[in-house]
This record gives C-alpha cells, structure tokens and sequence, in this order.
C-alpha cells in the first residue's frame, strides 16, 4: 500500500500505473469490444484511458529542504484561510487553510513537513461540492495529524461531489519526510491544512499552491 516516493521518472510513473492499471486493463478491454462491435466507439475509451493517467499523474517536485517550513499538501487554490478551535488533535485554535482542487489538479496529496503521524481517523459523510461552505463539516473526510517537535499540524482530505473515494497510505506511527507522499483524493476534492497559531503565512486567498512545493507558511519561533 506503500507508495513509491522517489522522485525520479521511473519512480513517479511506477506509482502512477499503480494507481491506474486496473482501469486502463477495462479500457483496453473495452477498445478490443468496440473494435468488433462498433469501431467508431473507440475513440471513447481511449480518451478516457488518456484521461485517467493525466489525472493520476505524479509530476517531479522540488521540495524545500529547511526544516521549519510548512508546505502545501495538496495542489490547487487556496479557498479560505481563517482561525478555528481544532478538536481532533490539535486541541486548541489553530490556522485553517483549506486547499479547493479542481479536476484538473494532481490530487496526490503530500506531508507539510517532518514529523511523526500520531492521529489518524476516518469520518463517513456526504458528497456535496468541495468548494461550499459547509462542505467541510459534513463531507466525508479523513484526518492525519502530525507532530513535529512541540508542533501539531493536521491534514484532511475531503471528499468532493465527483471525488468519491480517499486514499490514505500512512498509519500512526509513521515517520514522514517533508514532501513525501501521503495519499490521494480521487477526481476533485478539498484539502485543509491546520498549522499553529503564530505561524508565518506565505500564501493569501486565491494563491495557486503545489503539494510538497509551495510554502504555506513558517513555523513560530521556539
């Protein structure tokens, strides 16, 4: 269930045929079915097989090697950033930035940085848009929390109206790499990033961000 992290070609599209092989074997299936049946129907499965590995796609990222930055976890546009009290893990009020990712953005979600993971919790809910309001609060969701030091920061994956299924590769006790991959959305999502209060915040509302690249924010001084 582990990933492949290397960040290199072969490895970056290892992982992608991990994640896609199973649909494009239909696809292929479904090419020989219409090449008998109905050829001029061919044109569809092939678009979708080129499709689904444009969605999955891993491309290379350069990964900040300072240890007190906190880095995107997702790519897409930041949709919101407020202050909020975290219950799950944090357990006090912290920085909320949450990440709205279209169809067309890599859904591979990344660590914002080292530390170990010390929470994990999968909530069941709806499906409604990621970009609404609300859509945090009762969407389905998953939690990873990670500390660092005398830091906590939480990610969350978010399901969306189209994305239907969360893919979570790290379990408690985990030590992870900044920029190390984590898991994925499947087709369209949210992600919210829950850093400490007294962070330097790098991004603003409507900034594009790239997962494992884009520095959010920097961590308070000790």
């Amino acid at each position: 269930m582990v990933p492949n992290n290397k960040n290199n070609l072969p490895g970056r599209a290892a992982l992608t045929l991990k994640l896609t092989w199973h649909y494009l074997l239909i696809l292929a299936g479904l090419l020989v079915v219409f090449y008998y049946t109905a050829p001029i129907l061919m044109f569809m499965p092939a678009l979708l097989a080129v499709f689904i590995i444009y969605f999955f796609r891993n491309p290379k990222r350069n990964i900040p090697a300072e240890k007190n930055l906190i880095l995107s976890p997702a790519d897409g546009v930041i949709f919101e950033i407020d202050e909020v009290y975290e219950e799950n893990f944090i357990k006090g009020r912290a920085i909320r930035v949450n990440i709205f990712l279209s169809i067309f953005n890599v859904h591979i979600n990344r660590s914002p940085l080292q530390g170990e993971v010390k929470y994990r919790y999968y909530r069941a809910g709806k499906f409604i848009p990621a970009f609404k309001s609300h859509a945090s609060d009762i969407n389905e969701k998953n939690f990873i929390g990670i500390e660092n030091q005398s830091y906590k920061l939480m990610v969350c994956q978010i399901t969306g109206f189209i994305a239907r299924r969360i893919k979570c590769w790290v379990d408690e006790g985990k030590r992870l790499a900044g920029g190390e991959i984590i898991g994925i959305i499947k087709f369209g999502s949210g992600t919210e990033l829950f850093i400490p209060v007294g962070s330097r915040l790098m991004v603003k509302k409507g900034d594009k961000v790239r997962a494992g690249e884009t520095v959010i924010g920097i961590l308070p001084l000790d």
